[in-house]
């Protein structure tokens, strides 16, 4: 990472430096160190998913700074850059403590919020039917401030939970559990709150006000390496609209801060499971819905294309709606074509295909449906063969093109598999 910070010119720090390879390298090994302490815990594929979207964003965001801090020691007193050995050593102080102390703290308090999110959700599952009641570890490392507030006890729905719900601070090992309502009385909604408020007292920012199950992060939007607006900011809490940072009007960042937290959360919303198909690659993008009915069709067609055709293919959301920030980072070629606002299945080699699969017993209207559905989506489509002849069909689509359908390429996918039945000359 020094050495692509080392080969930067020029006499400022460019935000764009994240998105470098060696940098997205940096961001995504801190990120996976940090999921690694969730890696055996019980919880949803949508919770782990939206954790590890938090480490991240979070990994990207202290990388920054670390970059932020390492960029003036390019240069020695006499404004000369020094030689990269020299500018190594001198850095080595950063990685000490980003990378070594502050590290541990963060793991603790990362694996503490997984904990406690994956709880969360149980507790969910069972609504009121129990009380919540905060424990503490019972040993001599317990601060004093957090042991008052062991066995308090009250509702779900009690306010209490959205802010001093564990962990309520670097290396805190309180937990909650589920208590039957008749075995102890519910704490007073005053006196708890006025006890969370003396346990997190040293916590003078209100960073750690915050429930990891309720808002399925790790890390609060807040934290030592953003700004006190981030708690409001809908890019920071993964909207992207309504916002000043919305992109429904040009995006102009309050600082370099907040230009690298949209780049982070942009290039997150195009993270997805990657695997090796041949010589080509799939890439299934994070919001998939793996529970769709045509998604493990979608699959084997991707795979197809890759295996046979050493194509990167992504496979793509289906979005009703989406935020602008959130469909531009998915779909962000398609805008200021006519097919802006769409949302084709998949994307071979840098171009966006529609699959359709239309299912009828007059095969002749399943054809027609399936070229009217597909090319509102794409000029280029892939369909599940109806029981028609070759000849039927390129009469048919030669008939569309010459009515005006803009028409580029149309694959057939049957039993014997998938074949290019028409491509524009």
């Amino acid at each position: 990472m020094m050495k692509t910070l080392y080969k930067e010119q020029g006499s400022q720090f460019r935000i764009e430096l994240l998105e470098t390879p060696k940098m997205q390298e940096f961001i995504d090994t801190h990120a996976s160190a940090l999921d690694s302490s969730f890696r055996q815990v019980k919880m949803s594929d949508a919770m782990r998913q939206r954790l590890q979207r938090s480490n991240y964003i979070f990994s990207g965001m202290k990388t920054f700074h670390e970059l932020n801090e390492a960029f003036p020691s390019l240069i020695d007193e006499n404004g000369n850059r020094k030689p990269f050995e020299q500018f190594l050593n001198d850095v080595q102080k950063i990685d000490r403590t980003y990378n070594r102390n502050y590290l541990r703290a963060e793991y603790n308090f990362c694996q503490a919020s997984a904990d406690m999110a994956a709880k969360w959700e149980e507790f969910m599952q069972d609504g009121d039917r129990y009380n919540l009641q905060y424990r503490t570890a019972h040993d001599d490392r317990v601060r004093p401030e957090h042991a008052a507030l062991d066995r308090v006890t009250l509702p779900i729905t009690d306010p209490f939970w959205q802010e001093y719900y564990p962990p309520n601070g670097w290396n805190c090992r309180c937990t909650v559990v589920q208590v039957r309502k008749s075995k102890y009385p519910v704490t007073p909604h005053d006196e708890a709150m006025a006890l969370g408020e003396e346990a997190t007292g040293k916590d003078t920012k209100g960073i750690f006000h915050f429930n990891p199950g309720i808002e399925q992060k790790t890390f609060p939007d807040y934290n030592p390496y953003t700004i006190r607006r981030c708690r409001d900011c809908d890019i920071a809490k993964g909207n992207g609209a309504g916002s000043p940072l919305s992109l429904s009007r040009p995006f102009i960042p309050e600082n370099e801060l907040c230009a690298a937290c949209r780049l982070l959360h942009g290039r997150f919303e195009q993270i997805g499971e990657k695997r090796q198909e041949g010589n080509g690659t799939v890439t299934i993008h994070t919001l998939i819905n793996r529970n769709d009915s045509d998604f493990n069709k979608l699959n084997d067609i991707a795979t197809f294309f890759a295996r046979e055709h050493g194509a990167e293919v992504i496979l793509t959301p289906k979005m009703s709606r989406p935020p602008k920030f959130q469909y531009e980072c998915v779909y962000g070629s398609l805008v200021g074509t006519k097919y802006e606002g769409k949302c084709p299945d998949l994307c071979i080699n840098g171009v966006w295909y529609e699959h359709e699969g239309f299912v009828s017993d007059k095969p002749k209207r399943a054809f027609s449906n399936m070229l009217n559905h597909g090319l509102r989506q794409s000029s280029r489509i892939i369909i599940d063969r109806p029981n028609l002849t070759d000849a039927y069909m390129k009469r048919n689509i030669n008939q569309r093109v010459k009515e005006g359908q803009i028409i580029d390429e149309i694959w057939i996918n049957d039993d014997s598999g998938i074949r290019l039945f028409y491509k524009k000359v």
